[in-house]
């Protein structure tokens, strides 16, 4: 069951201020974000909830420069973590942010296979991401890799570590996915639906890979449309809409006292599934 008892930390690991994201054409301006702020604390999974469209991938990318370069963005975005006190992020120049990704903010993609080359094995590319942030050999590297795949529950692991992206299946590639994105054990995850190509079985398992990273005092940040899904895992939400938060509270408040009109909206046309 839901617990009403949940407190947040005291010093959130990002905090996201006053985001807003303009997409700038010849033709025309498209407001994606206007305006949002939320907080990721440690152990702790927030949940970015809202329909296709609502702006919620773009807050995620906005935290690792990711988007197109005819998006404007403004706001302030601090990371507070053992390893980076860093006022904002949107200041950091290309080599400065690149250094962070994959590193103390890792990002875990909706479709796996967008990310995987799939001219690599699975080995070669959980050691380079390991070889990009950390000054140990290539030896260690392997070892590093390998514990990694154990650590996500991937069976056969020593099999698989040998095998390109295309012998794999759906659930496992996502699996190496999150393998890849917390081998350097990043302080704060964003991960963009990443159960959404998953079928029930499987999505339960990669949700409780998140439970496990939250244990490990980092920050998840879960963006997703599945009230399903936030009821299983968050211990907050932010309930967006057309780039705006319309309504955040602890998880057990937004399904016992919701405020807003748009989340009764959204929590009656949905399937309600109690922790």
């Amino acid at each position: 069951m839901l617990s009403n008892k949940y407190k947040r930390g005291d010093y959130p690991l990002l905090s996201v201020k006053n985001l807003k994201v303009n997409f700038i054409s010849e033709n025309q301006t498209i407001s994606a974000l206007k305006g949002i702020s939320f907080e990721v604390y440690p152990n702790e999974i927030v949940a970015l909830v809202g329909e296709s469209g609502s702006g919620k991938s773009v807050s995620c990318y906005s935290i690792l420069k990711l988007l197109p370069r005819y998006a404007k963005v403004e706001g302030k975005i601090s990371l507070n973590t053992k390893r980076y006190n860093i006022d904002n992020l949107l200041n950091l120049n290309n080599e400065d942010i690149r250094k962070i990704r994959g590193y103390d903010i890792s990002l875990i993609f909706q479709e796996p296979s967008s990310v995987l080359n799939p001219l690599l094995t699975i080995r070669e590319q959980i050691v380079e991401t390991i070889l990009a942030h950390r000054n140990v050999s290539k030896e260690e590297a392997t070892e590093i890799a390998l514990r990694a795949l154990r650590d996500v529950h991937i069976p056969e692991e020593e099999k698989r570590f040998y095998q390109y992206p295309h012998e794999l299946s759906g659930g496992l590639k996502q699996r190496v996915a999150i393998a890849i994105a917390t081998v350097n054990e990043p302080s704060v995850i964003l991960a963009d639906e990443p159960t959404t190509a998953l079928d029930v079985t499987v999505a339960s398992k990669i949700l409780d890979l998140f439970k496990k990273q939250k244990e490990k005092d980092r920050g998840v940040l879960l963006i997703t449309h599945d009230f399903g899904v936030v009821a299983e895992v968050a211990d907050y939400v932010y309930v967006i809409k057309d780039g705006e938060i319309l309504e955040h509270n602890n998880v057990y408040e937004i399904f016992e006292n919701p405020k807003h009109p748009y989340t009764i909206k959204l929590l009656e046309s949905r399937p309600i599934f109690l922790r």
